[in-house]
């Protein structure tokens, strides 16, 4: 299969989006067109040599005085520079070496969003170790196998409680060395625990020698899965596959500038989205990044921060979606108003993506309404200075991205995994909704013959931390990384992800169905949060779905239901029968054989990090099939 390198290409045009510059595709356009192409050896050749420490040292070199990171306390915002950040890096990197840690070791971190990660993180590569999140909501068993599995010498906690957990299987842990709690006012951790302000009174490295000693071979990160369809993998990244990624992610913005611009951090680093974006792109190109400790608090930091870059998983933009029309729904006239404007905003974007001008008398209406409605809009949400929004992780319902669209905010979707460094198809204007856009520069996507997604390039990783087998099963002989998805490439080259290979439902009638697309399908209607589509096996396709806590009790109030809990709201009549209107429709899109016959709305919101959800809220489905055992017997025996 080995094809040879593919040059990429990649076509861009200016225009004007929301009243702010930005970039088209320009299909059917007239204007100005520029092709750039790449390939794989190409982007390897301008990163040679380049380590994440080296990329920190020229930033600080050439940002010194601007502002690297941002937190909230409850004394208000604080901030530090470029120069603060690396005095602090370069402190912590002299106290790990002091404390035996040097080439090769590893050293585990579990800290929430929050500026030590950096210092931290950074250290630990500025003595030649890796660095390695894990979640933090990892349980003392989790904690326990990751850090014996990746062989930790070092583990850098956040306070006290998370502490507990590492002492509880301190005994199973003889590689560990050193314990480091940030947060502990108090003094109360034992005696053997050091404090992370404490080690930085110890007198820095030279940054400039230090960056040297991480060689572009060596491990940057291991990203361990989340463990879905058995124990978690740990994927080896190493410092090319980092400067690699960043490169070409860098290149797809084109002639955008992003030197420099600003980002909320909220999503756990254990995740190579947000490390990829908020940590090692920061570092290259000089990001000013706001840490938010929860994603929960993320809407509340958007307009105090007025971001440029934004990267969510699905469930967080949902959310946003939901709560504007939920707001927008306590007013008739005022939802009224807001649907007309983004009707007019949706047509106007779909002509950017296309390259047309609107009629003369519908351009004039769009900016009547984009300056009596939308703006103001994007300015209450905290997205009036985004350039672009990203969405990724898992499938995003194709009528939450043209609400945002229609908006005027710049969104675009990325796919990849944890193995391709974070991405393998994106771009950031040049969009077609519904496709997760064309492959990153650089990198090749082809599908195999079964229609699994396959990819090549210095973006790929080299293996499964001390899991050969696995790897043998991701990696194939000529370098093709087997992503167990499968999609289909329309004559652009622009990939549209159909669904997991292992999660296809093959009914009792040997249909095969994907339950990704009808899950999105169903979650478009805003009243709908979560959905887990039921088949394999059984005579006909069922469904799972929870309410939107922040719709229902709104939608609920405007047709005078006093109700306004999920569990009260899950039981209404007139709540179901919404539902049953919404499963109906949703139904549409689809052939007979796939369509939901029967669904059950549960009680709760599914939360992060739960029997249902991951931290990046994907669906655990072996987990709701077992925790939701009777619900799911009872819609096939009635």
């Amino acid at each position: 299969m080995d094809i040879g390198p593919r040059k990429t290409r990649h076509r861009r045009l200016r225009y004007e989006w929301g009243g702010r510059e930005s970039v088209g595709n320009g299909r059917g356009s007239e204007e100005r067109e520029a092709e750039t192409v790449f390939t794989s050896l190409e982007i390897a050749a301008q990163v040679a040599g380049q380590t994440v420490p080296s990329l920190f040292a020229a930033t600080v070199q050439r940002r010194a005085d601007n502002v690297s990171l941002r937190w909230k306390s409850a004394d208000g915002w604080s901030e530090w520079t470029w120069a603060e950040y690396a005095d602090r890096a370069s402190r912590l990197a002299a106290a790990l070496a002091d404390l035996g840690v040097g080439e090769g070791d590893r050293v585990v971190l579990l800290l929430r969003n929050r500026p030590e990660f950096h210092v931290a993180d950074m250290a630990v590569l500025l003595v030649g170790a890796t660095p390695i999140s894990i979640y933090n909501s990892s349980s003392p068993a989790q904690i326990q196998y990751l850090a014996s599995h990746c062989g930790a010498v070092v583990a850098i906690v956040e306070d006290t409680t998370y502490l507990a957990r590492v002492l509880e299987v301190r005994a199973a842990l003889p590689a560990v060395r050193s314990l480091v709690v940030i947060d502990d006012p108090d003094r109360s951790a034992p005696s053997e625990v050091l404090h992370f302000a404490d080690l930085l009174g110890i007198g820095p490295v030279d940054l400039e020698s230090a960056s040297r000693i991480a060689r572009p071979t060596d491990l940057a990160t291991v990203i361990y899965t989340s463990g879905t369809t058995g124990p978690p993998k740990g994927v080896v990244l190493d410092h090319e596959n980092v400067a690699w990624t960043v490169k070409s992610l860098l290149l797809a913005f084109g002639d955008v500038e992003v030197e420099g611009r600003r980002l909320v951090s909220y999503l756990p680093m254990a995740h190579v989205a947000e490390r990829g974006v908020s940590h090692y792109q920061g570092v290259a190109a000089g990001y000013e990044v706001t840490t938010c400790p929860e994603p929960n608090l993320v809407a509340q930091y958007l307009p105090e921060v007025r971001p440029e870059i934004l990267f969510g998983v699905p469930r967080i933009w949902e959310k946003m979606q939901g709560a504007v029309m939920a707001m927008a729904g306590r007013d008739p006239e005022q939802q009224r108003g807001l649907e007309a404007a983004l009707a007019l905003g949706l047509r106007a974007a779909r002509a950017r993506i296309d390259g047309s001008a609107l009629p003369a008398a519908e351009h004039a209406a769009w900016e009547q309404a984009d300056s009596e409605a939308l703006r103001p809009l994007r300015e209450l949400l905290g997205l009036d200075a985004v350039i672009a929004a990203i969405s990724g992780a898992a499938p995003i319902p194709i009528e939450v991205l043209e609400f945002f669209l229609s908006l005027g905010v710049p969104m675009s979707e990325v796919y990849g995994m944890s193995e391709s460094s974070g991405p393998m198809t994106w771009t950031p204007f040049a969009i077609k909704p519904g496709t997760v856009g064309p492959e990153i520069p650089g990198c090749e996507v082809r599908l195999a013959g079964d229609g699994e997604v396959i990819c090549r390039g210095g973006n790929v990783f080299h293996g499964y931390l001390n899991d050969p087998d696995k790897t043998a099963e991701a990696l194939d002989g000529e370098g093709w990384l087997h992503s167990g998805d499968i999609g289909v490439l329309d004559d652009d080259g622009y990939l549209t992800i159909v669904d997991r290979k292992k999660e296809l439902i093959i009914t009792a009638g040997g249909k095969n169905i994907s339950p990704a697309n009808l899950e999105a399908a169903l979650k478009a209607f805003p009243l709908i949060g979560q959905a887990c589509v039921i088949g394999d096996n059984r005579p006909f396709i069922s469904a799972l779905l929870v309410l939107d806590p922040d719709v229902a009790p709104a939608w609920a109030k405007r047709h005078a239901i006093e109700s306004s809990s999920l569990v009260e709201l899950s039981h209404h009549p007139e709540v179901i029968a919404e539902v049953e209107r919404n499963v109906a429709a949703a139904n549409e899109r689809f052939s007979k054989v796939e369509q939901v016959k029967k669904f059950t709305l549960l009680e709760s919101e599914w939360l992060p990090d739960s029997e249902e959800l991951t931290p990046t809220m994907k669906l655990k489905r072996r987990g709701i099939l077992a925790k939701h055992e009777a619900a799911i017997a009872a819609m096939y025996s009635r």
